[in-house]
């Protein structure tokens, strides 16, 4: 009798410690998980043409997917919160790729651009790094955002990677580093080019170009032929000329972590 109660307390204390064990294994996996912030436009009126803009679908979707089939743990904001707007060409058919397509299937990924965290309750200290899709929209409201603006020194005060691909890397315009300087001055960077944007005829429409910006700013920049995949690494700071450039960003972006 005494034998088999031996037992039965044998077999219960080392259930407990194989729980144990996968509790704090399991900890240790949510700990080790990488997290990173992505931060889209609330902006959605093309200038003055009457016309809708916002960010570039592809440029989310592409990065999206890169980084969370590889277990990294994605947070997305906005500076309104809510449902943040996607530019409706970038729904055009000859803008499709696969990660599109795997998004206009993504009920949870849609459901997550429909109810983005408002940009003022996030904190770089929560995150690994920070990714900023383009489209046209962050040239009229995240290039100005004061709550970005600062976010994104904080992510370069903390040395943690700051990326951006297309249209968002202009949202550095105002963005400085801890001597005051421009946060691009010195780096090597690119954009969405002067001739891209002659291409798409937004030249005389967006609040200003990207690639003179950095320029004045006095970023290196550089490009390739017009939608090439061009990616430029400089330190923490991660920048692509344009959507075909998106999931390399991603790339050197997951790195970045390692």
């Amino acid at each position: 009798m005494k034998l088999t109660h031996l037992t039965i307390l044998a077999i219960g204390l080392s259930s407990l410690t194989a729980n144990s064990q996968e509790n704090t294994n399991s900890d240790k996996q949510n700990t080790d998980q990488k997290k990173v912030l992505f931060v889209l436009t609330s902006h959605d009126e093309l200038g003055d043409t009457g016309e809708k803009t916002g960010f570039w679908v592809e440029e989310f979707a592409a990065p999206y997917y890169n980084l969370l089939d590889k277990g990294v743990k994605i947070t997305v904001a906005s500076p309104k919160g809510g449902k943040a707007p996607i530019d409706p060409r970038s729904k055009a058919e000859a803008s499709q790729t696969e990660a599109t397509k795997r998004y206009n299937k993504d009920k949870s990924a849609q459901e997550i651009i429909n109810t983005t965290v408002k940009l003022e309750n996030v904190k770089a200290e929560d995150f690994d790094a920070v990714f900023y899709p383009g489209g046209h929209g962050p040239l009229w409201d995240l290039a100005e955002d004061k709550t970005s603006i600062a976010l994104i020194e904080t992510f370069n005060e903390q040395d943690k990677p700051i990326a951006l691909v297309c249209h968002a890397p202009g949202i550095l315009k105002d963005v400085k580093k801890e001597n005051g300087e421009p946060l691009v001055m010195g780096k090597n960077v690119t954009g969405f080019t002067n001739t891209e944007e002659e291409a798409v005829q937004l030249t005389n429409v967006v609040p200003f170009l990207v690639e003179d910006m950095l320029k004045e700013n006095g970023g290196v920049f550089s490009k390739a032929a017009n939608w090439d995949v061009h990616v430029v690494k400089d330190g923490n700071l991660i920048t692509g000329q344009n959507p075909a450039s998106s999931n390399k960003v991603a790339d050197e972006l997951f790195q970045s972590l390692k």
